[in-house]
């Protein structure tokens, strides 16, 4: 059933083996998960987010290289698309709010509430 299986696997994958993929984005994906509890400043929290969501991106290029599928990069097209638009908006709340606290503390943000 598998046997010309690994014949259609690319070259790159049978120098660097899938396990190592998915090994870096669950390291990235660690590291990100880890800067959005630890961190305070809203803008290391949204770059934590956007590390996350590189580590996803990386996990379905790598797949979908792998299955030699081009869906999980096309994917990873609309996936960047709705990121940069989360970054723009994200940063411009951060703004207003720095122009109306003077700061980006994420712990002094419960004075939004109405």
């Amino acid at each position: 059933m598998f046997e010309g299986s690994f014949q259609n696997i690319p070259e790159i994958f049978r120098q660097i083996p899938l396990i190592n993929i998915v090994q870096l984005a669950t390291i990235l994906f660690t590291i990100g998960v880890v800067g959005v509890l630890v961190r305070r400043n809203a803008i290391i929290i949204l770059m934590s987010v956007e590390l996350m969501l590189n580590a996803v991106n990386l996990l379905l290029i790598g797949f979908s290289a792998y299955m030699s599928d081009s869906h999980g990069q096309i994917f990873v097209f609309f996936i960047m698309a709705v990121a940069a638009a989360e970054v723009a908006v994200g940063l411009a709340i951060i703004v207003m709010i720095y122009r109306n606290i003077r700061t980006i503390d994420i712990g002094l943000f419960n004075k939004l509430r109405g």
